[in-house]
């Protein structure tokens, strides 16, 4: 394998909701094949899709609403509080709603704002889906996804342009790797901490990383400018956790390197 430098974790994030704002964190615990908790653990359906809430089945991101095609999602700013379910949206520092999304009236709500705000862009009733322990996330499996901080700045050269790394929507994100270093550990096995994750897919990008996360304008043209520069549009990887432990913002995250028999 090749040998890559251990790397730090500069910032942790989860989206409670898919297409919705990241949320930071500055502890996480890592449990066998899971997410980040409540990472993705609601989305909005964008027209019938015949989820079935107790029989979850992986669907594709276009399912939902999202950033890839609903780039006005990023105007509104939301909080998810843990200890009561309850979602917080903001527009412009103002609270636009606020229910329990694990209530019938609050899950109702929830769905009405949607409805009101993107009905020019739903193809059905806007519902709020949540599986239980299932998430909504591109992969039909239970990843943490990794950005390396020093691949956006390699962007920003392509595109000439300053990337907010936010764009990219990952879980974690690390400083200290060599420019895209991450794409070649497929397969390997992460340390952090007493937590191991194996990498086991890069990330491709779609259109969602041309929003900035701040203005939700459409300004960029990112996956084009990675796949005439690199040929392909990848940036990021995702890892399956193999063993659990907490994790934090300021440790070390080491690629671990072939036991000497």
């Amino acid at each position: 394998m090749i040998q890559i430098p251990s790397a730090r974790i500069t910032g942790l994030y989860r989206y409670p909701v898919k297409g919705l704002t990241p949320e930071p964190l500055q502890t996480a615990p890592l449990r066998v094949g899971e997410t980040l908790p409540a990472d993705r653990r609601y989305a909005l359906e964008n027209g019938p899709t015949g989820f079935d809430p107790g029989a979850p089945v992986w669907k594709p991101k276009t399912a939902y609403l999202m950033l890839m095609r609903n780039e006005r999602l990023a105007g509104f700013k939301t909080h998810f509080e843990d200890a009561t379910n309850i979602l917080t949206i903001r527009k412009e520092g103002a609270i636009v709603a606020q229910s329990d999304l694990e209530s019938t009236e609050g899950r109702a709500a929830i769905e009405a704002f949607f409805a009101r705000e993107f009905a020019d862009e739903l193809r059905g009733p806007a519902r709020l889906l949540s599986g239980g322990g299932y998430a909504f996330t591109d992969l039909a499996r239970k990843v943490v996804s990794i950005i390396n901080l020093a691949s956006v700045t390699e962007i920003e050269k392509l595109v000439s342009a300053t990337v907010h790394p936010l764009r990219f929507r990952a879980n974690i994100y690390v400083t200290g790797w060599p420019a895209w270093s991450e794409a070649t550990l497929l397969g390997e096995m992460i340390r952090i901490g007493s937590a191991r994750l194996k990498v086991v897919k890069t990330t491709t990008r779609c259109a969602a990383v041309n929003v900035d996360p701040d203005t939700a304008a459409r300004d960029l043209d990112i996956p084009p400018a990675l796949m005439q520069a690199r040929g392909n549009n990848e940036c990021g990887i995702y890892a399956e956790v193999i063993e659990a432990g907490d994790i934090a913002v300021g440790d070390e995250l080491a690629v671990e390197q072939p036991r000497l028999v």
